[in-house]
């Protein structure tokens, strides 16, 4: 199947669930759904984005630009994921905690808007990581049009090009409970020091990047090509003094480089 049926595959299912709303994070995955949702249902379909700590205040302006200038409804529900049961406590199963409770908010906002269902942006590739989340979603009925039309992150990105959208070469990008070392509790305070990290390096221009926090300690992960820039003495220094003054006692580089789901290595399966 080539990827052109593959979104028109995306489309004819998305019509044929009627009414939707739309997880929408302004990332790359939830920005293709929503442009879908928005071109084959139009005011049938709805966005609804989660305000929290544990995404930057820059996400949520993005995702209201892009509804803004493209005349799209949307709902912003502000949400405190350190109050769900247990997962400050950060356990492996973390991600299935807050999705099973947020999905549950977004169904019921559904409910309200008398949409017939909630629709996510996880894609092929996500099948192949530990994502305790996707239990969630199955176990609440949340429809994944992406992974039903077959679309991998690839070719999410190459269909988001050829449609004009902002985000085709967006980085990826996962809430920043993701940069806790399991098991460490997640606190507003650490939350924004890696908040405050991630911006520093994107202001660097370091765009494919992850700053994890283990205790007072930061490991920033780049893609290796990168490494000679942030060993630039200047640079270096710059973002060592910054990190220290967010909070962190020590800054470290990891030599592997950028990847996604690192805190999961140490997982036994």
């Amino acid at each position: 199947m080539t990827i052109h049926d593959k979104h028109i595959a995306l489309q004819e299912y998305i019509s044929s669930l009627g009414s939707v709303a739309v997880a929408f994070s302004g990332g790359v995955d939830s920005t293709l759904l929503l442009k879908a949702a928005h071109d084959v249902l139009g005011d049938k379909a709805l966005a609804v984005t989660l305000s929290s700590s544990l995404f930057p205040q820059r996400e949520l302006e993005e995702s209201k630009s892009f509804c803004r200038d493209n005349g799209i409804t949307h709902i912003i529900c502000e949400v405190d994921e350190l109050s769900i049961d247990g997962f400050s406590s950060n356990p492996p199963n973390r991600c299935y905690l807050c999705k099973r409770a947020l999905f549950s908010k977004m169904l019921m906002i559904a409910g309200e808007h008398n949409l017939a269902h909630v629709i996510e942006g996880s894609n092929m590739d996500d099948l192949g990581d530990y994502r305790p989340g996707l239990q969630a979603i199955r176990e609440l009925g949340i429809k994944s049009p992406l992974r039903e039309a077959g679309l991998t992150k690839s070719e999410i990105r190459q269909l988001s090009h050829e449609l004009g959208l902002p985000t085709w070469e967006k980085p990826s990008y996962a809430c920043l409970a993701s940069r806790f070392v399991y098991g460490d509790e997640i606190t507003r305070e650490k939350l924004l020091m890696v908040e405050r990290a991630e911006g520093l390096l994107l202001g660097f221009g370091f765009r494919q990047m992850r700053v994890r926090i283990h205790g007072k300690l930061a490991r920033i992960e780049i893609l290796p090509e990168d490494f000679p820039r942030i060993l630039d003495e200047a640079t270096r220094t710059k973002i060592c003094d910054a990190l220290k003054g967010y909070g962190f006692s020590y800054v470290s580089l990891d030599l592997k480089g950028y990847r996604t789901g690192s805190m999961n290595e140490t997982l036994t399966q």
